[in-house]
């Protein structure tokens, strides 16, 4: 710690307002945006799960706005064991939720007193602050909570101004591109559910080529088959492309109308291996003798878009992972799908965690031709299938969806110069998305590597800013 650093409270260096507490009849289909805790990512807020009020009454709450930076606190939640939701999450608030309200259970910090608002930010994610503000937690064996006075009472080494605010740059640098990489990988995937469901569940190319053709469209089909027509153009490749769809349909009993000539297969056809990962038990764990060395992945690894937090997995011994594990080991090319707890979440194995192993809420399909792995995971996250996923969720003392119902999906497999075109136009989507993963674990892990050491003078911040730049 530098000389010119002095020990701090950090009660006084925020200003704090609780949030409100709404009432659910007073919700929207649209208005302003009501933050809880329960819409908080890891980091920022996650605004489609957010509930709305009208945009007439928003100005009688005007006390809990918050502005793009604001730190808020979840001052209620779970204990340690459940991270995702744990009590004194920490969040920054982003640019798409500015002007949201806050509702209760949570509390907004605002730096004053010669405290940069970034550093803030950073500082409250620091293990220090995480560690210390659980430590003061009470409550039942499901809810913890805590109180302002502690949050207020937690002391740390401030930098003067200007290092502050050098010390957010560097570490805001690091979020900034991490955040790129997220609405850029968002457009990927957008792009790519697009076309998967434009030739897979809509059936578009079928239906231009029966309306060319003059053949009957489904009535099911009719309102789909007008949008087509007033969109017909001649565009030689959406020629070629639709050279390779019949231009009929035929009516089955499991999927009413599908492209005549294609199957109805299961996803259980296209498996090799369909099957779900183990918890080793504390025995197991308590004997082994060689150190926790293989990755061990659990559904909150995988967030909502099937990004794998690479750098924030347990690991796990390798006898157990080569012993009472063997059946769970993952490999690079496997699709993955929570099927407990929260259920559907889909992801693909990348190579470096080639031979992991997963828990026993996620089931993982090895596919026989592995070109298909991708086909396979944008039908697993289409809005069509997760919504036969929910119908079909059993509620017990934990929400669960069986291996069964799983390998019981159907499609309606395409042609294989349909399936091969789609490959081609859709490869370097998913490999740049791929790529994209790779780097922000890079820069997650830099980042976090750098935070502690930043914040407690370990790390300098020359030395800092040459590790980013080499990033």
């Amino acid at each position: 710690m530098a000389s010119d650093w002095v020990e701090a409270s950090l009660g006084d260096f925020v200003d704090h307002q609780k949030g409100f507490i709404f009432k659910s009849k007073d919700y929207q289909d649209e208005g302003e945006l009501i933050v809880r805790v329960s819409d908080f990512t890891d980091r920022s807020i996650d605004i489609t799960s957010c509930n709305k009020i009208d945009k007439s009454r928003a100005g009688e709450f005007q006390s809990v706005r918050l502005n793009v930076l604001d730190v808020v606190i979840a001052t209620v939640g779970s204990w340690p064991k459940n991270p995702a939701s744990i009590v004194g999450k920490t969040i920054n608030v982003p640019k798409n939720a500015d002007g949201a309200l806050l509702n209760q259970n949570a509390v907004r910090l605002r730096a004053v007193n010669e405290m940069d608002q970034r550093f803030l930010f950073f500082l409250l994610k620091n293990k220090g602050f995480q560690s210390y503000i659980v430590s003061t937690a009470q409550g039942s064996a499901n809810q913890a909570s805590i109180t302002l006075k502690d949050i207020f009472k937690y002391t740390f080494n401030l930098p003067p101004l200007q290092e502050q605010k050098t010390i957010a740059h560097i570490l805001g640098s690091l979020d900034d591109k991490i955040e790129l990489n997220r609405q850029m990988n968002e457009t990927l995937e957008a792009m790519a559910q697009a076309l998967f469901k434009s030739w897979f569940v809509d059936f578009d190319p079928v239906i231009d080529n029966a309306l060319a053709a003059g053949n009957p469209i489904p009535d099911e089909l009719l309102e789909r088959a007008e949008q087509r027509q007033a969109m017909q153009h001649s565009d030689n490749d959406k020629q070629a492309i639709r050279a390779l769809f019949p231009d009929a349909f035929e009516f089955t009993e499991e999927m009413d109308w599908i492209p005549k000539g294609w199957k109805i297969i299961k996803v259980l056809d296209l498996s090799e291996k369909l099957t779900k990962g183990t918890t080793p038990s504390k025995a197991d764990l308590s004997k082994a003798e060689d150190e926790a060395s293989i990755p061990f992945l659990k559904v909150m690894n995988i967030d909502n878009n099937g990004f794998i937090k690479a750098e924030k997995l347990e690991n796990i011994p390798k006898s157990i992972h080569e012993g009472s594990l063997k059946r769970s080991i993952i490999k690079e090319g496997d699709v993955l799908f929570s099927i407990a707890g929260t259920i559907g979440r889909t992801s693909i194995v990348p190579k470096k965690l080639d031979n992991s192993n997963v828990n026993q809420a996620i089931a993982f399909i090895r596919l026989k031709d592995s070109k298909k792995s991708n086909f396979l995971l944008q039908l697993l996250k289409s809005k069509e299938t997760q919504n036969i996923v929910h119908s079909k969720i059993v509620q017990a003392v934990q929400a669960n969806f069986s291996l069964t119902e799983l390998g019981g999906l159907i499609l309606a497999e395409p042609s294989n110069n349909v399936f091969d075109s789609w490959f081609e136009k859709t490869e370097s989507v998913f490999m740049k998305i791929s790529d994209l993963q790779d780097n922000t674990s890079a820069l997650t892990k830099l980042r976090d590597t750098l935070l502690p050491k930043l914040l407690s003078g370990e790390l300098r911040i020359p030395d800092a800013a040459a590790l980013v730049e080499d990033a």
